[in-house]
């Protein structure tokens, strides 16, 4: 088997997130005083960019607002950690399989996430029982980057901590935005869309599925 590694690369690829992230991006909205609302396509357009800051900064400037966009999107994960956690999460269908043939077969797995740590924890309480960081050999944050993807640093991080070559490696990711984020580390990635990304080309990937399972091995 040629890889040796397993990379998810974000929250997405774990659990269906994007509705969430956007009520709870609402809810922020409503408590800074703005008179926002985000709805499902407005949300798939601005998921084009990668960040939460970057698109609240976006969409200020083009309705000619001055906001302190960090201060929005920090509640925002205030907001998003506090739900998942009083709302027990479920692993998307096919992502227990492939991390328990992972584990099986000794392929090593990465969590490949630049989210803060507070949203990490929050995901993993969330899946208790289903899944923990211990099945990981490693587990980004924000922490441990200076550039938010599509930047590869996040990769570099995660190739460097499990001293991997970028060939040894496999990333499955749920947004084209971050999907670049790893074909621009040199590594190999596996489009698994969440339900606000099925329309996305997914172009640099090479290949694009709904359920995950051991073929993505050969590829």
């Amino acid at each position: 088997m040629k890889y040796k590694a397993l990379l998810f690369g974000s929250i997405g690829t774990l659990i269906e997130s994007s509705n969430i992230q956007r009520n709870s991006f609402n809810e922020a909205f409503k408590e800074a005083g703005l008179e926002w609302y985000w709805d499902e396509q407005d949300y798939k357009i601005l998921l084009k960019k990668s960040g939460g800051t970057k698109r609240v900064e976006d969409f200020a400037e083009k309705n000619n607002v001055n906001v302190n966009a960090s201060k929005i999107r920090n509640r925002k994960t205030e907001i998003f950690s506090s739900f998942i956690i009083q709302n027990k999460q479920k692993l998307r269908t096919s992502v227990h399989e492939i991390i328990q043939y992972a584990k099986e077969n000794n392929i090593r797995l990465g969590f490949a996430t630049s989210t803060t740590i507070n949203n990490v924890n929050a995901v993993f309480q969330s899946l208790s029982g289903q899944i923990s960081k211990e099945d990981f050999d490693f587990i980004g944050n924000k922490s441990f980057v200076k550039n938010e993807k599509p930047h590869p640093e996040i990769y570099n991080v995660i190739l460097e901590k499990l001293n991997l070559q970028k060939e040894e490696c496999l990333a499955i990711e749920d947004t084209e935005e971050s999907s670049n984020s790893a074909v621009r580390a040199g590594i190999k990635c596996i489009a698994f869309p969440g339900e606000f990304h099925v329309d996305d080309q997914f172009k640099m990937c090479i290949k694009k599925i709904n359920l995950l399972d051991q073929s993505i091995f050969s590829l």
